[in-house]
């Protein structure tokens, strides 16, 4: 399977729209690289984007996680399906690492909603989850400009006519290496086995 441009087509799903296309070019999958994702065409660094976490404090994804392994996800707490089940696996893939593999690896999510997700919310959302990831808030163009420039289609949120509010994102985990830099995603539905190898490998330089 080959994934092309970015389409406007998206997975509609309840209160939650959500695509797996990146929004840039990605080689043709094989098994003969030492990763399981997909590589891209071409490496994109860390987004340099300052937002809120958790906590309440400023936190810069490209300075704070510099020289660490990132799996990125932007997505929402009041998502239905695709995105607790993404955090979950990823939650599984962490918990199957060797701690000193771990503890090299951060997990980073960035609200697509933030007006609703306030850094409390965010922080108890990811606390049901078994592993402890970052959870970042902030300012919505703020939140749009990193999303584009790490290929992640997002819209801002739409109240619909029942008072739901569908929220409209990219459903793909973006995976940094120590180097800080990326070329390789997995898209929804991804096994957790397989990002648990990919961010070994990254971890231990073995690509």
């Amino acid at each position: 399977m080959r994934l092309a441009m970015v389409a406007a087509a998206a997975l509609l799903l309840t209160g939650c729209a959500a695509s797996d296309e990146p929004a840039f070019t990605v080689a043709s999958p094989t098994q003969t690289g030492p990763f399981k994702g997909t590589t891209l065409d071409k490496a994109m660094p860390k987004p340099d984007v300052t937002l809120t976490d958790t906590s309440g404090k400023p936190f810069n994804v490209a300075t704070d996680t510099k020289g660490k392994v990132v799996a990125l996800y932007i997505g929402y707490t009041h998502c239905p399906d695709v995105c607790p089940t993404t955090m979950a696996d990823l939650s599984v893939a962490m918990s199957s690492l060797p701690k000193d593999v771990a503890q090299d690896v951060d997990v980073v999510m960035i609200t697509s909603d933030p007006d609703r997700d306030t850094p409390k919310r965010l922080g108890k959302w990811l606390g049901s989850f078994s592993y402890d990831a970052i959870g970042l808030t902030g300012p919505y163009p703020k939140i749009q400009q990193a999303a584009q420039d790490v290929g992640v289609f997002l819209e801002p949120p739409k109240k619909n006519a029942d008072g739901s509010i569908t929220v409209e994102h990219g459903a793909q985990v973006i995976l940094f290496g120590p180097d800080d830099q990326s070329d390789l995603i997995f898209t929804s539905g991804f096994a957790a086995e397989d990002v648990a190898h990919d961010l070994q490998t990254l971890v231990q330089g073995e690509a």
